[in-house]
């Protein structure tokens, strides 16, 4: 693994992850991103499309962008999973200190809105 390019992806502030439909076309989202030990940790709802193309196929890229999802940089392969409730508590707290009170109203307006099991954490490995 490149420790160059993980800490470069966890630097910024927004991560595109490309999954994949049953049918192969790709699909990108920018999602935020945080440093989780030798991976990469994002956020997002439980019942989203992007979760549920992880879930069924966990090979994607991901590389830096803009809040629009434009590409910033080289796209790179990786392994997404999605992570048990601990984790995604770990996510939500790295998050909050990250993104400071922006981060924080969203994730309480997720959590008014979704609960905590409406959310879960993406752990995504180059």
């Amino acid at each position: 693994m490149d420790d160059t390019a993980l800490d470069r992806l966890a630097a910024g502030k927004y991560l595109l992850i490309t999954s994949y439909r049953k049918n192969g076309s790709a699909v990108a989202t920018p999602v935020w991103v945080v440093r989780d030990g030798d991976a990469l940790g994002a956020w997002s709802a439980a019942d989203s499309w992007k979760v549920k193309r992880i879930r069924a196929r966990g090979e994607v890229l991901v590389g830096p962008c803009d809040l629009r999802g434009n590409p910033t940089g080289e796209q790179i392969p990786a392994t997404a999973e999605i992570c048990d409730a601990a984790t995604t508590a770990r996510y939500r707290t790295l998050i909050a200190r990250k993104y400071g009170i922006t981060g924080r109203l969203t994730l309480l307006g997720s959590r008014l809105r979704r609960g905590l099991d409406g959310t879960v954490g993406i752990r995504v490995t180059l």
